[in-house]
């Protein structure tokens, strides 16, 4: 799953990217490519109950797009072509003063940044859309079918005369799969993130309310974090960092709460496998069956699938241990079609 950062320049985006993918990059590249760990109590907890000797979280491929300013001609189409290129679009905006980093009217306009970048995934959906319609159109003149895309693209047309992304859009699932292939940029799962001065860091930000109602009527996840801040927070041990964070009033960082906000807007969850070797959290899409979970270990697990042995995180929590679980009833054995629930700890039996 690979996540796009996008947003107009200097706004914090590729400090982010940093922060998440614990890479250092060139701020002047086109795209910085990194993976995020997705950071998550429950793994936490089962080490300290199995005591791994190696330990690995859920990632996220991140992509830094080179900021971009609304009439940039090349630079706008190399932005668009990097954006097709995700699953889904963290959008960065500002929402802090510095006299150090200029704005354009001398403003701090969260919502004109998204409305900017916005615009221009609009635009480009509209290009793509009429291209489509018209060639579907002239097919079907000639009875050469398309009647389920054309009546798919009269309802994207809808929205877009209303200025509404594409994602707002409810599909049936032979309606979806008719332009699946299209990609559609506002189509694309999308997250806002403000980049706030820290005394905004539990609200007060320029535009809060704008934002919010934005955000709410699209359905769009809003999260506030401070660059500034999260820097700071990196380079305190974990002891001085926790201590930080209680002064600011924050319980958590705001890397951990955006990656996992990405991670469940996705429709992502995690099932762990666990054992002195390794314990390790492995990504998977909600509602994935028992043996597509097998087949993210491996494909022969999935060819080979015999049964899931299959404990909840909490119950193993609780009761502390699988024997304690198999004593109560609560350990499981599961047949190939069970679907998996987030936080499951499970072993595979399979024979290939």
């Amino acid at each position: 799953m690979k996540i796009g950062l996008v947003g107009t320049p200097q706004v914090g985006k590729t400090t982010l990217f940093q922060l998440l993918t614990n890479l250092e990059t060139q701020a002047s590249s086109r795209e910085n490519v990194g993976i995020a760990r997705v950071p998550d109590s429950r793994i936490d907890a089962l080490t300290a109950m199995y005591k791994p000797r190696k330990i690995t979280f859920a990632t996220i491929e991140v992509v830094d797009i080179a900021g971009l300013l609304p009439g940039q001609g090349k630079k706008g189409s190399e932005f668009l072509n990097a954006v097709r290129d995700v699953d889904a679009i963290v959008q960065v905006v500002r929402g802090f003063h510095s006299d150090m980093v200029p704005t354009e009217d001398g403003e701090v306009k969260p919502m004109r940044d998204v409305d900017q970048i916005q615009a221009e995934l609009l635009l480009a959906d509209w290009a793509l859309l009429e291209t489509r319609f018209e060639r579907l159109q002239k097919q079907s003149m000639k009875g050469a079918g398309g009647a389920e895309e054309l009546a798919v693209l009269e309802k994207f047309r809808d929205a877009l005369e209303n200025d509404l992304p594409l994602r707002t859009v409810e599909l049936s699932q032979p309606e979806e799969a008719a332009v699946r292939g299209y990609g559609f940029l506002t189509r694309k799962p999308l997250l806002i993130l403000v980049n706030v001065d820290d005394s905004a860091l539990n609200g007060g930000f320029p535009q809060e309310e704008e934002l919010k109602d934005w955000t709410g009527q699209r359905s769009v996840p809003l999260v506030a974090a401070s660059a500034q801040v999260e820097m700071e927070i990196s380079q305190l041990d974990p002891e001085d960092a926790e201590m930080f964070m209680e002064e600011l009033g924050i319980e958590e960082s705001g890397i951990t709460r955006l990656a996992r906000a990405v991670y469940g807007h996705l429709g992502l969850i995690s099932y762990f496998t666990v054992g002195e070797d390794e314990v390790r959290a492995w990504t998977i899409r909600a509602g994935s069956s028992a043996r597509q979970a097998a087949g993210k270990i491996h494909s022969d697990i999935e060819r080979g699938f015999i049964r899931a042995e299959v404990a909840a995180y909490d119950h193993l929590m609780e009761h502390g241990s699988m024997a304690a679980l198999k004593e109560k009833g609560l350990w499981r054995l599961e047949g190939k079609e069970y679907v998996v629930a987030d936080g499951d700890v499970i072993s595979f039996r399979f024979n290939v």
